[in-house]
């Protein structure tokens, strides 16, 4: 990967439900398998649906990774919040940590049913929104 700083802009499904991404460097849509980013679903959301439900997890809003290395169950444990970190949605999916250390940039990016879809790119880079 090149140093140059990850620049993404976030479009609305036409929809309403969400975004998709867009790299504003080159103006193409980015895919989810892009190598740059990780796109997940996180885990353990059935268990606090209040927390999800909160417009902090709203799509588009930025959000914070907080690794437990103290939980019981998984030392590489990394805890998805609101940018406040008030409130818990749940935890990056086990098979995603690798490699994440907290600082990475994450934002929401679908709300389904009681799921959240969040963008995780590394520190530094940058995700335009559109006005509301």
């Amino acid at each position: 990967m090149s140093g140059e700083r990850l620049r993404l802009w976030l479009e609305r499904d036409r929809r309403g439900a969400g975004y998709h991404l867009r790299d504003a460097a080159t103006g193409e849509p980015l895919r989810r398998e892009d190598p740059r980013i990780r796109v997940i679903a996180v885990a353990g959301v059935s268990f606090r649906p209040e927390a999800v439900a909160d417009p902090s997890f709203d799509p588009g809003e930025r959000l914070a990774l907080v690794p437990e290395p103290d939980n019981a169950h998984d030392p590489n444990a990394i805890g998805v919040w609101n940018e406040a970190r008030t409130l818990q949605a749940g935890y990056v999916p086990r098979q995603a940590t690798a490699g994440l250390d907290g600082t990475e940039l994450a934002v929401s990016l679908w709300r389904l049913g009681e799921g959240l879809r969040v963008l995780i790119a590394p520190a530094g880079s940058w995700v335009g929104r559109p006005r509301r």
